[in-house]
């Protein structure tokens, strides 16, 4: 299903239900869709929908974390909420073994051994995994394969 699409079906059981949460972070969203449109000068495509989706996750994971470090329950709360509305836009994210796989074939494939390449190996590593892994967590299986 086109994200255009799916964004209004969201918008508008979030207005039917009254869940202002919702409402709230899809309205967020197609806001963001539609400066990076008017920035770029054409329709976004999936994967850089994705990769907006992923950056507003990524912001609300380090509210959250501020805001825990702030003592802010109620914050938390509504940051983790939003995070769950966020998630559901994203693709599935790749398991711990499926990440292994992943870095030992790219380092197979590039011939990399040692971590002066390194580089090289989250490059092709970003391409393969597109948004489908945590790039920190590939780089720390990475590290200990090289290591």
């Amino acid at each position: 299903m086109d994200f255009h699409k799916e964004l209004n079906e969201q918008l508008k059981t979030a207005m039917k239900a009254k869940d202002t949460t919702t409402l709230k972070t899809v309205r967020d969203l197609k806001s963001r869709i539609q400066t990076r449109e008017i920035e770029k000068g054409e329709a976004l495509v999936e994967a850089e929908f994705i990769k907006l989706v992923q950056t507003a996750a990524k912001q609300r994971k380090e509210a959250i974390e501020l805001y825990e470090q702030g003592n802010r329950p109620e914050l938390v709360a509504i940051e983790k909420a939003e995070l769950e509305i966020l998630e559901q836009f994203l693709p599935q994210m790749m398991g711990e073994a499926e990440m292994e796989a992943l870095v030992k074939q790219v380092l197979q494939d590039t011939g990399v051994t040692s971590m002066s390449d390194m580089g090289k190996v989250m490059g092709s590593l970003m391409k393969a995994a597109a948004g489908k892994a945590d790039g920190k967590r590939l780089q720390e299986i990475v590290r200990g394969i090289l290591n």
